[in-house]
């Protein structure tokens, strides 16, 4: 049986964190460590630590300067001795007590390196993106190889560290997440493990609960973050098909407004697109932006502190 540990990124935990940490500890099967890479010791409670402590949880602490989405994720892992490292978010829940062992499945194949959970939308999700929710994360489960590009494009690459299973040994091998990146490590790791011959597992058994009520404008951050991420990228994304999924997604949701006797719903997708579309466009031109204009757009200012190609 493979081995696992759990590392999640936190910053300023709340009471459902305390649960997330229950649930892991509930698990049918065990989790070996939880390691947590936390982001301002002052915004930890001290004790969660002591009634955790001796009971497989380790917190290490970072400032605010020092956290960066892959490098930070990179010291976890690193910490790791388990033949496989699960990265969650500590917004992101299980669904049940069989979350692990639906995630460990799929490397009993040794060519997979990589796995995935399904995400379920929370009870406050809007209709619209509970629709994207089940767009991007549905019932039925895959493995995904280069043999795929062709016909998925970028969502080939698809691996989502809200909940994500990496084999340890191959992640080290191939250098692992990018120590500076400003969004998209786990898709930028996930293209070269998969150009390197490895395969990414979709897990729909494998279930946590997460999801977000984004304006039209945290779409756009979003979406230029992500752009600007490939475009730093190209060894990875060049050439990769990336916009044909997102018109899909909007053609499927309005049929869904429609479905469902809500036209009125379909605004809610318009402008919510729009904020994608025109945040990644314009993150694909980040260099031609001035410095200004690029620290409006993203929702990483901490990023642009320093001097980037």
């Amino acid at each position: 049986m493979l081995t696992a540990d759990v590392l999640i990124p936190v910053y300023r935990p709340g009471d459902s964190f305390e649960e997330l940490l229950g649930r892991l500890k509930a698990q049918s099967v065990p989790v070996g460590r939880i390691i947590i890479m936390n982001t301002e010791e002052a915004y930890f409670p001290k004790e969660l630590s002591e009634r955790y402590e001796g009971d497989g949880l380790e917190v290490h602490h970072l400032t605010k300067a020092e956290f960066d989405h892959g490098g930070t994720r990179d010291q976890g892992m690193r910490l790791s001795g388990a033949d496989v490292v699960i990265c969650m978010t500590q917004d992101a829940m299980p669904a049940d007590q069989e979350l692990i062992q639906n995630l460990l499945k799929p490397f009993e194949d040794p060519q997979v390196w990589a796995a995935y959970a399904r995400q379920l939308p929370a009870k406050d999700c809007s209709e619209v993106e509970r629709y994207t929710r089940s767009f991007n994360y549905p019932d039925k489960s895959q493995v995904k190889s280069s043999k795929d590009l062709e016909q998925m494009g970028v969502k080939a690459f698809f691996c989502s560290n809200v909940c994500a299973a990496w084999r340890r040994d191959k992640y080290e091998a191939l250098g692992g997440f990018e120590t500076r990146t400003i969004f998209n490590e786990d898709m930028i790791y996930a293209g070269k493990l998969m150009q390197k011959g490895g395969k990414i597992a979709y897990c729909a058994g494998a279930r946590v609960i997460h999801s977000h009520n984004y304006s039209a404008l945290q779409q756009f951050h979003r979406y230029f973050d992500l752009a600007v991420s490939q475009t730093m990228h190209p060894e990875v994304f060049g050439g990769v098909r990336s916009e044909s999924e997102g018109m899909r997604l909007v053609k499927k949701s309005v049929q869904y407004c429609l479905k469902i006797k809500k036209p009125w719903l379909i605004g809610t997708v318009v402008t919510q697109n729009a904020g994608k579309f025109l945040g990644y466009k314009l993150g694909q031109r980040y260099k031609k932006l001035p410095r200004g204009l690029i620290k409006i757009c993203t929702m990483n200012r901490l990023f642009w502190q320093e001097e980037r190609a």
